[in-house]
């Protein structure tokens, strides 16, 4: 399955809206750089991507393994240095709450780290590039 998503700026505002099939949500830069501070930044979206996949992955792989998850709590930190500016290490953290013992839930959460796509992919180095740049300037 190909995904796709895009960010359409409001008229004369960095404020954008997200959206990935009928899914919306608000990115913005904070107020004091310029934004409306409306909604996330890149880089919380970022961290918001690993904290979504290892939510969803600990609700699939419990339903698989026949564990009823009551409750799942993602915390996930990281910075942002250097110029341009890269991601520190990023480091999460887990609350899971469900009807297996301590060990079971575990093996769970073990499991999840190990096949989580988003987390894989950033520890993977997967490649971003450049595709299509559509330049549309006052001389067109």
């Amino acid at each position: 399955m190909t995904f796709e998503v895009r960010t359409r700026s409001l008229p004369d505002r960095p404020t954008a809206v997200g959206s990935a099939g009928a899914f919306t949500l608000v990115v913005d830069r904070p107020a004091d750089a310029g934004g409306l501070g409306l909604g996330f930044n890149g880089g919380q979206l970022l961290y918001l991507a690993v904290a979504g996949c290892v939510s969803n992955d600990l609700f699939r792989e419990a339903l698989t393994a026949g564990i009823d998850l009551r409750r799942v709590e993602v915390t996930v930190r990281g910075d942002f240095a250097g110029d341009p500016a890269v991601s520190t290490e990023i480091s999460y953290d887990v609350r899971v709450e469900g009807d297996a013992p301590a060990g079971r839930l575990r093996e769970l959460v073990d499991r999840v780290d190990a096949i989580a796509e988003i987390p894989g992919s950033l520890r993977q180095g997967t490649p971003v590039r450049l595709g299509h740049a559509d330049l549309i300037g006052t001389d067109a």
